[in-house]
């Protein structure tokens, strides 16, 4: 092993991939990883406090994103608007390596643990967006409804995208799943329970 080498951090995250797609997510040790990037295990976990890191260590720079995304959108933007904006920030950084993401969904996917995770993170990016809708002065409920709405757009988009082979952008998935969201009202609103038929 080399005393040195560029980008430790990319060659443990592309040797993770490959060694979790190759012997399962349970199989990998962070020695594996490290042995196939070239480095220590004392480096690995310099970088990763455990292997799962690896797939989720850009968590908190996803929720700044979006954070940032709403405090910034048009002032007149209605609620839901701003919190697609927030998700649709996320696509732009997401899209530029649609294989990456692709085979990250998949190891997510084959793991029950892993999913577990990856709907804790999705869950505290509703926290995340309704916390920025409330500093902008949107009531509690109505942040509320748009944040899980707008998270709803980006997982159901996401996950559509991730299993296409050559895919339009991601941000284009997420307003198609956005606009299909919306289309369902009128249709909730007709067969509401006591609703009266037109």
């Amino acid at each position: 092993m080399s005393r040195w080498q560029p980008d430790a951090r990319g060659r443990m995250v592309r040797a993770a991939m490959d060694l979790f797609t190759e012997r399962g997510f349970e199989q990998t040790t962070a020695g594996d990883i490290a042995e196939r990037a070239g480095v220590t295990e004392r480096t690995f976990f310099r970088h990763f406090t455990d292997k799962r890191e690896v797939l989720f260590s850009g968590s908190e720079a996803v929720g700044r994103t979006v954070a940032e995304a709403i405090r910034s959108a048009p002032a007149d933007l209605p609620p839901v608007d701003v919190a697609l904006t927030g998700v649709v920030a996320v696509a732009r950084v997401l899209e530029d390596d649609h294989g990456h993401s692709a085979r990250r969904a998949r190891i997510v996917e084959a793991n029950p643990a892993l999913r577990e995770r990856e709907l804790l993170k999705l869950a505290s990016l509703v926290e995340t967006a309704t916390g920025a809708l409330r500093a902008r002065g949107v009531d509690p409920l109505t942040a509320d409804l748009a944040a899980h709405s707008a998270v709803t757009a980006f997982q159901v988009g996401f996950a559509r995208w991730v299993a296409e082979a050559d895919p339009p952008a991601l941000g284009t998935r997420i307003a198609e799943t956005a606009a299909a969201l919306r289309a369902l009202w009128p249709a909730a609103e007709s067969a509401a329970p006591g609703r009266q038929p037109r």
